[in-house]
């Protein structure tokens, strides 16, 4: 493992964590939106967390990241832990290498934060179909409903939380091939307060692209529910 060190950031806010993994064709769009951001840009770090990728994805990153983390291990769960270890923020936001944030998410995290330990967002498909646009809204519905009755969900693609609840659960679970972030948000609940809010992020609609928007749907689902009722992580196929 080695750790490029671009940029150095004497005092942020936040640490912006992505992990990756021959994300050439998705992370520039991504970075340019976290360094985009109303919040000053000495208030937050950017740390890519990436998986030796051999594409371009480290070459573009280093146009925008402060730290790189590389290491030859793979995994979603790593990436993020490993990209946590080299953070200095006091909150720490994980982002998927193909979401993308409005200009005011950091700053406005950081006044959410007052009165919770964990932030979820909601979301938009950056496809606007009108099938993906129904399955989001149905997505976000139930994160309402989930919410109101103590019964916490969350996708991978932004959680943000403070680093004394992220270091007091101990990070992602890397033994898990899937739902790390159902089993994260699970556990972080049980030691702080978590926080749904208004303002989406715009993810990435490339699984289903390849895989088919219905056939996909479904076994979102089904991996939902296996999980949190039996505790069972099925792998997806790789989408890279």
């Amino acid at each position: 493992m080695k750790v490029l060190k671009i940029k150095e950031r004497k005092r942020p806010i936040i640490s912006v964590i992505v992990p990756t993994y021959h994300e050439e064709k998705y992370i520039e769009p991504t970075l340019i939106a976290i360094s985009n951001q109303t919040l000053k840009r000495n208030k937050y770090e950017i740390i890519i967390s990436d998986a030796n990728s051999k594409d371009k994805t480290i070459e573009i990153a280093k146009k925008y990241a402060d730290k790189i983390v590389i290491t030859n291990k793979r995994g979603i769960a790593l990436g993020r832990n490993l990209g946590a270890k080299y953070a200095k923020g006091k909150y720490l936001v994980f982002i998927d290498a193909d979401t993308i944030i409005l200009p005011q998410t950091l700053e406005k995290i950081i006044k959410e934060f007052k009165d919770c330990d964990c932030i979820i967002p909601r979301a938009l498909p950056i496809n606007s179909s009108i099938f993906l646009l129904f399955v989001y809204f149905f997505y976000n519905l139930s994160l309402s409903i989930f919410f109101k009755l103590n019964f916490y969900q969350a996708a991978g693609y932004f959680i943000a939380v403070k680093k004394t609840a992220f270091r007091k659960i101990g990070g992602f679970n890397v033994n898990l091939v899937s739902c790390e972030d159902l089993d994260f948000i699970n556990r972080v609940s049980k030691i702080g307060k978590v926080k749904l809010i208004n303002l989406p992020v715009i993810t990435s609609t490339r699984r289903y692209e390849k895989e088919g928007k219905i056939k996909l749907t479904l076994k979102y689902i089904l991996f939902f529910l296996l999980f949190q009722l039996f505790g069972i992580a099925k792998s997806y196929k790789p989408v890279r």
